[in-house]
């Protein structure tokens, strides 16, 4: 019965290579705490025919071979009324095709379904793809197709795994520390996440930037906001075209900006009066700020 967890149902091939994932670390912790329930089905196991054939040749000819729909649509089936049978809705209840011509998967789609869904039914690709009608058979709950990228993989377990993976953790109770699904990168702000240091302090000639060691959270909080943008604008730069724009935010955004830049300049003044040690000063008021965290 439904205990409270997430269902995650997975229909594939080849459930011996989720196996070994759903039970190992955090998504092996979120199902010994009740949180998630990971389930597979083998699509085999719905065949009709004496070879237990799940695909056949192209109509029209072809090269390789497609995943068929009855095969298809009874393991899907089958998922949604075990989910029913143990008190999972239908209105609760999402399907999702692995397939390229699906949404591409990104965070906010993740969050969606995460927030929305109580069942979530994976069907993983293979060979050429499915039937068509797969995708327009009724099956009495949502139906979407999901995409992980412009990429070739040689089934869907691989973008099965992905997708749990990234919507199990948004859920309560599966990480250890609730907000660190809140503070990473990708999530609302639409901004990477800051650069993470730890012991040892200096190695090699690299050091844990000071601010992190002031114990002053609020100067913290700053650093790493500025870091945060800093990084975004060199690495993804799209993601602050992307971002929400109210006014509040936009001044916010453009103030750490400024202030980003204002710190950058410092930095590379400060290395310059160091290397040329020609300049008449000792550059102590030329250190970087803040935004070097």
């Amino acid at each position: 019965m439904n205990s409270g967890a997430v269902r995650f149902s997975i229909v594939t091939l080849f459930p011996e290579v989720i196996a070994p994932v759903v039970s190992s670390s955090i998504l092996g912790r979120g199902q010994e705490a009740g949180a998630l329930d990971v389930r597979t089905l083998q699509l085999r196991e719905f065949a009709v025919d004496k070879h237990r054939s799940v695909d056949g040749t192209p109509a029209g000819g072809g090269a390789g071979m497609v995943l068929k729909v009855d095969v298809v649509a009874s393991a899907v089936r089958r998922a949604i009324a075990d989910g029913v049978d143990d008190g999972y809705a239908p209105k609760d209840t999402s399907v999702r095709f692995l397939d390229a011509r699906g949404e591409v998967f990104a965070q906010p789609v993740a969050q969606r379904l995460a927030s929305q869904v109580r069942h979530l039914i994976l069907v993983c690709g293979r060979y050429e793809g499915f039937d068509h009608r797969c995708f327009e058979v009724a099956y009495g709950v949502d139906v979407g197709l999901l995409s992980i990228g412009d990429f070739i993989l040689t089934g869907g377990e691989l973008s099965s795994l992905v997708v749990l993976d990234a919507v199990a953790r948004l859920l309560p109770g599966v990480l250890g520390n609730s907000e660190s699904a809140q503070l990473e990168s990708h999530t609302p702000g639409g901004l990477l996440e800051h650069r993470h240091y730890t012991r040892p302090l200096s190695f090699e000639g690299l050091s844990v930037p000071p601010v992190l060691l002031t114990g002053d959270h609020r100067r913290i909080d700053q650093a790493r906001q500025k870091d945060s943008v800093a990084l975004t604008r060199i690495a993804r730069p799209s993601l602050l075209v992307a971002r929400s724009r109210t006014k509040s935010s936009e001044r916010q955004l453009t103030k750490i900006l400024a202030d980003a830049a204002i710190s950058t300049l410092a930095s590379v003044r400060s290395k310059t009066v160091s290397a040329g040690h020609d300049s008449g000063q000792d550059g102590s008021n030329d250190r970087s700020n803040d935004g070097d965290a």
